[in-house]
């Protein structure tokens, strides 16, 4: 009998070691399991800036192409801060969607080229454009998800925008200066093509950067509202660092 309790002892005393040795190793193989490619959703913040398309690719009937003519300012005037935010969500390995919201304003200062007032004082105006992009899309990811993530992408944007023209304007008919107040408002709707590399801070967290273009343009009324085209050009380059919360 003492020698079958021995016996017994021994035995339980090698499972437990065994159990003790085992355990970690499972829970390791647990934890290892859980990896940047198990996350199907993200919630994405992006910082850069907006481009606006230059002179040369602008719509030919865009009040801002036009006010070109008679005030002095440049297009890079216009390039300015665009922050926003987006949910993704993994489809298969190699695809995801994704919708978002953005925002750009930019308020440029200029002056008549050719005119003054009759004390010899510039003529000057605000010229204001902000736009909300709210865009869909769909991304390929060719080498798949986990790890350094190349992607590229195709969607459609409804880009809400206001443009204004505030402050000092001259009657070309009779050369009259008057104080002015000219805004206009809409929703565009435009594709949106984008490209980018994200890759992993932990396990959670992505970086990257990314190019998106949108093409998109506005109807402002034309003379009758004040502007002298009846057309506003909101198509542009984003360039944008970007972070994503995996989950």
């Amino acid at each position: 009998m003492k020698r079958l309790w021995l016996k017994g002892v021994r035995c339980a005393t090698g499972l437990a070691a065994a159990a003790a040795i085992l355990a970690p190793t499972a829970a390791h193989a647990q934890i290892r399991q859980v990896t940047s490619s198990d996350h199907h959703q993200a919630i994405g913040f992006t910082l850069g800036g907006f481009f606006p398309k230059g002179f040369d690719s602008r719509d030919e009937r865009d009040t801002i192409l036009a006010d070109s003519d008679s005030l002095l300012f440049d297009l890079k005037d216009f390039n300015g801060l665009s922050v926003g935010g987006e949910w993704l969500v993994g489809l298969t390995d190699y695809l995801e969607a994704g919708v978002g919201v953005g925002f750009y304003q930019k308020t440029v200062s200029t002056v008549y080229a050719n005119f003054e007032n009759d004390n010899g004082s510039e003529i000057d105006q605000d010229l204001k454009l902000r736009i909300v992009p709210m865009t869909a899309t769909v991304r390929f990811l060719p080498i798949g998800r986990g790890g350094v993530e190349p992607y590229f992408g195709v969607g459609i944007g409804a880009f809400n925008w206001r443009y204004s023209e505030i402050g000092e304007f001259v009657d070309f008919s009779d050369s009259t200066i008057f104080p002015g107040r000219f805004i206009a408002k809409g929703t565009a709707v435009g594709p949106v093509v984008l490209g980018g590399i994200r890759g992993p801070i932990g396990d959670a967290l992505s970086v990257g950067g990314e190019l998106r273009w949108q093409k998109a343009t506005g109807d402002t009324g034309g003379i009758g509202e004040g502007f002298l085209g009846d057309k506003i050009d909101i198509g542009g380059w984003h360039a944008l660092v970007t972070m994503h919360i995996r989950f």
